[in-house]
């Protein structure tokens, strides 16, 4: 049997990409269905950083206020060594900042997003909401995208958003690539700040040495710490989880400042993030399917960009959707004419910078350093191409 309206945009996957491309379509007066493979709509994880580039999507989707109500605005982003503890560069996240870029830099519980993203779903009418759906097969007729799902029950709409993360189904309509692993590992922890002594609750800090590093900072109106141990395991090996275990996590950072050190104690250990991204792709749109976010362009996460490249997708789409109505080939043939060099640029600079943070030859890294020490908290030059509107040609961002 084949459901849903006979105009419907289907998307696959309800994490922050799809919930906000669900509600671009709404904003477009275009109702959609989404397919979420969980259980219920939420985040596993910790924190996520927003730059101003992932607040001026928000700010379309009219969800500030309700950011703001859960949000924290660090002052700084800083870098610093892991064994010395010296601080070896600072961005200043200030009145100059916002005011370059029109938007505070903004860090929230990723469920806290993701919660007001599904609520103001819930909101619009013309969303509908489906879990426990694992899209397995796509097909595409002269003006119809039906999909089917793990139980073989059919669904069929007028055009289909990938939004399924790294692991995408939708993604091989367009490559039989594969994600690369980085042979990095993350663990995440959050913990109610009156826990934890002598926490710095005003920065974003990043504690950086070779193939590691930690990033702390406060979530929840300052409520809950959060903390992401970062490392190159050494014991790699494919198709296996024996490697990057929570004891080689103990041996990597010992040795490190009593600071970083510290937070390790609290670090949640059942849980382990193995580390991949995916080679750039120069096409993602066959006639009236279309990938966003993780599916599309799945990267490291050195940059803090994976959500807000996802919100930049969701955003440009739903502009094109306003403007070119009807047309899903033509509004998503021009998506990735403008996405997709966008997006490129920032996964590769995100593995770049990871080389450039876990730096583990002696010169790189007193080259590195010097540069580093010559910056001033409000050279701003090094991040405009993220933020800066000029970096992103579309009305909605100029």
């Amino acid at each position: 049997m084949i459901e849903t309206k006979k105009d419907n945009l289907l998307i696959v996957g309800g994490g922050i990409g799809g919930l906000a491309a669900a509600l671009g379509a709404a904003k477009a007066g275009v109702s959609s269905v989404v397919f979420e493979q969980a259980s219920k709509f939420g985040e596993v994880g910790a924190g996520i950083q927003l730059g101003p580039n992932a607040m001026k999507a928000l700010d379309y989707f009219g969800l500030l206020n309700e950011i703001d109500k859960v949000a924290v605005y660090p002052k700084r982003l800083v870098l610093k060594d892991i064994y010395t503890g010296k601080e070896l560069s600072v961005l200043d996240l200030g009145d100059s900042f916002k005011k370059r870029y029109g938007y505070s830099y903004t860090v929230l519980h990723r469920s806290d997003l993701q919660k007001i993203l599904h609520v103001a779903c819930l909101k619009t009418g013309s969303i509908e909401l489906l879990n426990n759906q694992s899209i397995q097969e796509v097909n595409e007729t002269a003006n119809r995208v039906t999909i089917k799902n793990q139980h073989g029950k059919l669904f069929s709409g007028k055009a289909l958003i990938g939004a399924d993360g790294l692991k995408s189904n939708i993604r091989k309509v367009f490559s039989d690539d594969e994600p690369i692993c980085s042979e990095y590992v993350a663990y995440r922890g959050t913990i109610p700040t009156s826990e934890i002594e002598n926490a710095n609750m005003e920065d974003v800090i990043m504690w950086i040495g070779p193939n590691l590093h930690l990033v702390q900072y406060p979530v929840r109106r300052k409520e809950l710490y959060n903390l992401v141990v970062v490392f190159k395991s050494y014991n790699y090996k494919a198709d296996s989880d024996d490697w990057g275990t929570p004891e080689e996590m103990e041996k990597r950072f010992a040795g490190c400042h009593p600071l970083a050190h510290h937070a390790l104690q609290f670090i949640q250990r059942q849980i382990r993030w193995p580390m991949y991204d995916r080679l750039p792709i120069d096409n993602w749109t066959k006639g009236n399917i279309t990938l966003l976010g993780d599916a599309a362009h799945p990267m490291l996460q050195y940059l803090a960009q994976g959500g807000c490249q996802a919100l930049e997708d969701a955003a440009y789409l739903a502009e094109m959707l306003e403007t070119q109505a009807g047309n899903y080939h033509d509004v998503f043939q021009a998506y990735q004419e403008k996405r997709i060099p966008r997006t490129a640029q920032v996964q590769t600079s995100a593995r770049l910078w990871g080389e450039i943070i876990h730096a583990i030859d002696p010169i790189p890294i007193l080259l590195r350093d010097a540069i580093f020490e010559q910056r001033t908290p409000k050279d701003y030059e090094i991040v405009d191409f993220l933020y800066a509107s000029k970096g992103i040609k579309s009305k909605l961002y100029n």
